[in-house]
């Protein structure tokens, strides 16, 4: 357990501070290769890319949808007999930490037969019954919040798990151990390489420590009051180191990788393990996400459901690429073979 909270030497009770946003300046210049094909296997991205004051990336790289790809059939709650160990010891979380993360702030559950049920409408089936979920959410911010973490960390998992409840979309920016990118980004930020690091663009805002960004986020984006599983200090930090331990400290190390030109999309949530094992890799690799969250009851549930036929979490966009896929082994298999440095 110790090893758990070593990630980051942070003082979880220093007095609640807040910074205005440092002007920073990052560049990006991409070019898309001719194709005579309009769909992903026909689409090439290369990219160089320069950050004043530190190294981003390799400076170069290609991507281009891994050879003979084809987006997999999604299968609602399957697991892939071989990444099974894997999923179980992501879910050992939830045990940990009573499920929070799953549902979003005022969650409520109704049961329509059905038969009576509007066929356009997301919904979970129980036997012959579907279920109409719902929350009530604060105001919602006009952009999305940028958050500077890394999944083997209990200070991080917190502030992940208040981001599902309030049901925010957050642009993260991985910062794994000996990540060349954001970690020192962070330090030129905010002065130190402390996590996590939050920086709200709606408000010119940024600050350190898991406990005031809670604070923060339920105070301009919720209803004030810290969920229960968040608000018990010390024990609330063992649980979320406690909840590592199925996986072992994966997302804590960086691999190298090819920076891509824009952020990946990803409709995810913290309670889910099978998003939890797709984060990983995110986090593993550097690779920037926009983070659309979708626990039970969110209203971006049925957005997907609009767009794709179905909801499951979670579901990959890559803007570098045009691919769009479910599954969350094959798309750790697509996530390696298009960004990882072999």
């Amino acid at each position: 357990m110790v090893a758990a909270l070593n990630p980051v030497p942070s003082l979880i009770l220093r007095p609640f501070s807040y910074r205005r946003r440092p002007k920073r300046t990052f560049s990006v210049r991409a070019t898309s290769g001719s194709s005579s094909s309009d769909s992903p296997e026909g689409t090439t991205t290369s990219v160089k890319a320069k950050e004043e004051g530190g190294k981003v990336g390799d400076g170069s790289g290609t991507f281009a949808v891994p050879p003979n790809f084809k987006p997999p059939e999604p299968k609602t709650f399957g697991v892939r007999p071989d990444k099974t160990g894997d999923i179980f010891g992501a879910s050992l979380a939830l045990f940990f930490r009573l499920g929070t993360g799953v549902f979003v702030d005022g969650y409520s559950a109704t049961f329509i037969p059905k038969n009576e049920f509007p066929p356009n409408e997301y919904a979970l089936e129980v036997s012959g019954y579907k279920v109409k979920e719902a929350s009530k959410l604060g105001p919602r911010p006009e952009k999305p919040i940028d958050i500077y973490e890394f999944e083997g960390c209990p200070f991080c998992r917190k502030v992940r798990e208040i981001v599902s409840v309030l049901d925010i979309d957050v642009l993260f920016y991985p910062c794994p151990r000996n990540g060349p990118n954001f970690r020192p980004k962070v330090a030129e930020m905010g002065g130190k390489q402390q996590f996590p690091y939050m920086v709200d663009p709606n408000t010119g805002v940024s600050m350190y420590e898991s406990d005031d960004i809670i604070k923060y986020l339920v105070g301009k984006y919720g209803n004030g009051n810290v969920p229960l599983m968040l608000s018990l200090g010390l024990f609330t930090t063992l649980t979320a180191g406690l909840a590592l331990i199925g996986r072992s400290g994966k997302g804590t190390s960086y691999s190298p990788s090819k920076l891509p030109p824009k952020p990946l999309e990803i409709w995810a949530y913290e309670g889910s393990p099978f998003c939890k094992y797709v984060r990983e890799v995110l986090v593993q690799l550097e690779l920037p996400h926009l983070q659309r969250s979708c626990a039970r009851g969110s209203p971006k549930r049925q957005i997907l459901y609009d767009e794709t036929g179905r909801f499951q979490a979670p579901y990959l966009e890559d803007p570098n690429t045009g691919v769009k896929m479910f599954e969350s082994a094959e798309i750790v298999e697509y996530l390696l073979a298009t960004y990882a440095i072999q």
